[in-house]
């Protein structure tokens, strides 16, 4: 087949096939002799594997690096690789689908109010819709949830009026994002790994000085609340934060 139904077949532009391509991420097959490139069931098989490592967060390089160990691989492993992903993600939305009706039952009978900010129901409606493509921006997220359930009213409102404040700086939402990328960097490492303090001073210290300068633990805060949102980390990117907690809490006890 040609680029142009390699493409529809995977659902992306020929465009985005020949950025791969330049990119040195999907292999190009060499030309034929009617000049034209002809793509098989294993380009098509890379460009499904490259599309979802690529939704699943990996940058551009890091999947290049798994196409190519796939060259060396037999295609019926990768079918059966790809065939236990799909039945992963399977399972996902068949969970994610079950929370949702109980949530829509809750809130058919009313017991679950359209302007609630209670942490689980929240976190449980924004884990269904799964959005973030950064599984750290995703746990940022949901602490951000969190601290809506324990700070006070007034801490509360200096909170969300902070985070529009952020929102509309480009420098702080690109070390925001600087922030999750080194956080994602840590996602196969141990909790002993050198970056792990280094990037929890990191953390705390911006924290401290642009996000909690004007706030105080409420009386309901304990660090350790923050322990069930830590499971969705690696034990680093874990480590990481409850070192950058542990930092944040030291100075807000010491102010």
């Amino acid at each position: 087949m040609r680029i142009g139904e390699l493409a529809a077949l995977l659902g992306v532009s020929t465009r985005t096939v020949r950025h791969y391509h330049h990119q040195g991420v999907l292999p190009e097959p060499p030309r034929r002799a009617n000049g034209y490139r002809e793509y098989g069931m294993r380009d098509a098989v890379a460009l499904a594997r490259v599309r979802r490592l690529v939704e699943l967060g990996l940058s551009l390089e890091e999947a290049r690096d798994v196409i190519a160990e796939d060259r060396s691989r037999e295609l019926p492993e990768i079918l059966a690789e790809i065939d236990a992903d799909l039945a992963a993600q399977e399972a996902d939305i068949r969970r994610r689908r079950a929370r949702l009706a109980e949530m829509l039952a809750r809130a058919e009978d009313g017991t679950l109010g359209p302007d609630d900010t209670a942490s689980p129901d929240l976190v449980d409606f924004l884990r269904v819709v799964d959005v973030p493509a950064s599984k750290s921006a995703a746990w940022d997220r949901d602490l951000l949830v969190l601290v809506d359930s324990v700070s006070t009213a007034d801490d509360r409102q200096r909170t969300f009026a902070m985070l529009d404040t952020l929102a509309a700086d480009p420098q702080a939402a690109a070390l925001g994002q600087e922030f999750y990328r080194r956080l994602d960097e840590l996602a196969d490492a141990e909790p002993d790994d050198p970056r792990v303090p280094e990037l929890a001073a990191a953390m705390a210290d911006y924290s401290v000085r642009h996000v909690l300068h004007d706030l105080r633990p409420g009386p309901g805060w304990n660090p350790e609340q923050m322990e069930p949102f830590l499971e969705g980390l690696s034990p680093a990117q874990a480590e990481v934060v409850r070192q950058a907690t542990r930092l944040i809490t030291q100075v807000g006890h010491e102010q």
